[in-house]
């Protein structure tokens, strides 16, 4: 049997696609929709056999857990920033940093904050310089790049959430980061 896009079905999944079509009922006033016969091997059982296995297999591949969302600093927790009455504990300055050396600064020190037990970090970015645009240089590229860095699934087990700083703690070119606490074992 060919599927619509030309590829001819292999054995499985015509044996796939029959379970299927024996398990619905069709709508009133339509006609059950078989698949071209195909040459039917001489051990049927093998075929539901490798069929099942097919099955548990894919059920068996689960993907990995998606990591988890993105929350917005709390109400709480951003009046007590600016009101001073809760620190940053953490600061990295990414100033004059390369892209890449930028990205390996900013996920080892968020790895050993989160092993400290910081809860709120400051990542300043900076806001860029005036670029000439003649020569493509874009005006503060570690501040655009940061926040989708943050979003990564990589450093997603590490980040709660993070947003734009205070106009004290550098504003536009800088981020509060809130990290995650870290699980003690036997917990």
């Amino acid at each position: 049997m060919k599927a619509r896009r030309g590829k001819t079905l292999s054995q499985v999944d015509l044996a796939l696609w029959r379970q299927v079509a024996c398990s619905v009922t069709p709508l009133p006033g339509r006609l059950p929709i078989e698949p071209e016969p195909a040459p039917i091997p001489v051990a049927r059982p093998a075929v539901q056999a490798t069929t099942q296995a097919f099955l548990v297999a894919a059920g068996a591949k689960q993907s990995p857990p998606s990591p988890p969302p993105l929350a917005p600093l709390e109400n709480r927790l951003r009046t007590q920033l600016r009101r001073g009455q809760l620190g940053v504990e953490a600061v990295i300055d990414l100033h004059g940093m390369r892209q890449d050396e930028a990205h390996l600064a900013l996920n080892a020190f968020l790895r050993r904050e989160q092993g400290r037990g910081t809860r709120i970090a400051l990542v300043v970015t900076g806001k860029g310089g005036a670029g000439t645009p003649l020569f493509g240089e874009e005006r503060g590229v570690l501040r655009r790049v940061v926040p989708h860095w943050l979003r990564l699934p990589d450093l997603r087990p590490l980040v709660v959430g993070f947003e734009e700083a205070q106009l004290r703690h550098g504003g536009s070119g800088a981020l509060y980061v809130r990290l995650r606490r870290t699980r003690e074992p036997g917990r």
